[in-house]
Parts: structure tokens; C-alpha cells; sequence
């Protein structure tokens, strides 16, 4: 019987009590989103630049098959072999627009953010000579810094 009284005694929470359950996940989500987006941006660079590496790997397979480099993303997927996944060779992948220009004897592939300042921060740029450089003010291209 007195377990049954105190339970009739009992309303539930206070509106104080409430507030700051609210209070605390409120600024839980406050120090943790920023952290989260940044770590996300982090991983869209990381796979830009392996990207990169992959289109470049693909571009100097592509020559020793045929007569001259890849002209654009598109001649990658319609070979036999495909030389990149068919999302990658849509130039678009995880955050990131891929470009790819070729001639003869020579390409240049950017990678620039779909979305500046959410998906990513940097651009990056590669070419012939397979070096990957990025700029965080403008579009990478060959004078920009090495990584």
C-alpha cells in the first residue's frame, strides 16, 4: 500500500528539471556539429585527393592504350575496361566536381567543392606530371603549393 500511495504522490518532471535536460542537449549539439562538419569536409578532401590519384592512374593507362590522353570524364566509362567507377567518372563524387581536360600529350584534372566552405575548403589540381597541388584561395592550378 505505501508503494502505491508514493506513486500517486509523484506528478513527473518539473519544468525546471525539464529545462535543463534542454539546456544540456542544446549545448551538446552546439560543441559537437562544428566538430562533425569539419571531420565531413576533412574526409571530402581526403577523397578528392585520392580521386585525383585514381583519374590520374586511369589518364596514363588511357595513353598507352590509345593515341592520346582522355579528353574528358566521360571517355573513361565508355571504354571496355572502364578505367573509374562509373560515380567517379561522372565527375562527381563526395562533395567534389571533377574536370578533366586532355590533348595528345598532355591533361589537367581540377577537383573543385560542389559546395565552398561545406563540402570542402580547398581545390586541387594535377596534371602530366602527377603531382598533386591544392590552393584554399581560388582554383589550384600549376603554380599552386604541392601537398
Amino acid at each position: 500500500m505505501t508503494n502505491i500511495a508514493w506513486m500517486r504522490g509523484r506528478r513527473g518532471f518539473t519544468l525546471v528539471e525539464i529545462m535543463i535536460v534542454v539546456a544540456i542537449i542544446v549545448l551538446l549539439a552546439a560543441v559537437s556539429i562544428p566538430g562533425l562538419l569539419r571531420a565531413r569536409m576533412n574526409g571530402n578532401e581526403a577523397a578528392a585527393i585520392a580521386s585525383l590519384k585514381t583519374v590520374a592512374w586511369a589518364a596514363t593507362t588511357y595513353r598507352s592504350s590509345n593515341a592520346a590522353y582522355p579528353a574528358n570524364m566521360s571517355d573513361f566509362s565508355s571504354v571496355v575496361p572502364q578505367y573509374v567507377d562509373s560515380v567517379l567518372g561522372s565527375g562527381r563524387k563526395q562533395g567534389y566536381l571533377f574536370n578533366l581536360t586532355g590533348e595528345a600529350n598532355s591533361f589537367n584534372i581540377t577537383a573543385v567543392p560542389e559546395t565552398p566552405n561545406a563540402t570542402g575548403v580547398r581545390t586541387f589540381f594535377t596534371d602530366t606530371s602527377c603531382v598533386i597541388r591544392s590552393s584554399s584561395n581560388g582554383t589550384a592550378d600549376v603554380s599552386s603549393t604541392p601537398i
